[in-house]
Order: C-alpha cells, then structure tokens, then sequence
C-alpha cells in the first residue's frame, strides 16, 4: 500500500502548539488562537467547555508572562485534545519561579492584590500539575474532562 491509500483510522489526538511573546499582547494573542483552534476542533465559541478552557489559558499565560517572564524569551502554548480530555499546557523560561502545585496553593489574605490565580486553575479544572520542562523552566498543566 502507498501512503496515499493506506487506511486511516480516526485521529484521537488533536494537537495544537505555538510561541507566543512574553507580553500582555502575547498573552490574549494566545488566548484567541486557542479559542480559534477549539473551534475548528469541534468545541464552539461560547460552549462550557470552550469558556473553561478561555479562562484557563487567560490565567496561566499571565501567570506566565507575570511571574515566569525571562526577557528575549517566549512562552508556549500546547493544546492537546484527546477523546474526552482537553489538555492545556504553558511553559515558561522561568524554572526558579516554580509555584506550589495542587494542594500547595495559599489563599491569599483579605485585600490583597493577587495570589488567587491558582485557586482559580484548581477550581476549573479536573486536573492540574506543576511540571518541569526541559531543558528549562516550568509548564503549568491544567486538565479539562469533556462530556462523552
């Protein structure tokens, strides 16, 4: 068989992945390029899913442009969509910078400005972790089970 006529199964892995520049700019350009590919996967604009998952990103990708930023160096974004999990990866160049993972996480006091991020993550999400990243750095992993 040539590869043109070889039987194809169905694809069970979607996956998406792109640099984005440390910058606010970069931060909703990611949002919005991953909403875009959700859509065309199949998860429309306005769905509970595709809300979670705009919230998600929107809160690691400024966690990573705020506290995982190293100047002249990007941020990634990996989607990887699978049968019934949406998982949403950022990495950062900012290893040393590496936050408490599930569990860990500190509810900050009354007034304060931030620190509530995290708790966030934790609460949209079915799973999240805190992994390291090779050769540098950190990814912040949140996890999405989608409806069978």
């Amino acid at each position: 068989m040539t590869p043109s006529t070889a039987p194809h199964g169905p694809v069970t892995v979607r996956v998406f992945a792109q640099r984005f520049s440390s910058t606010p700019r970069g931060a909703r350009l990611a949002r919005h390029l991953a909403l875009h590919q959700l859509d065309v996967w199949g998860i429309p604009y306005g769905s509970d899913a595709s809300d979670t998952a705009a919230l998600l990103l929107a809160e690691l990708a400024a966690n990573a442009i705020t506290h995982g930023r190293v100047p002249g160096r990007d941020f990634e974004v990996r989607l990887s969509l699978g049968v019934y999990t949406l998982r949403i990866d950022v990495a950062d160049a900012r290893g040393e910078r590496r936050p408490e993972g599930p569990g860990g996480t500190v509810v900050p006091a009354a007034g304060a400005d931030g620190g509530r991020g995290l708790l966030l993550v934790g609460a949209l999400a079915d799973r999240w972790a805190v992994l390291d990243r090779l050769p540098v750095g950190k990814t912040v992993r949140a996890e999405l089970d989608l409806p069978h």
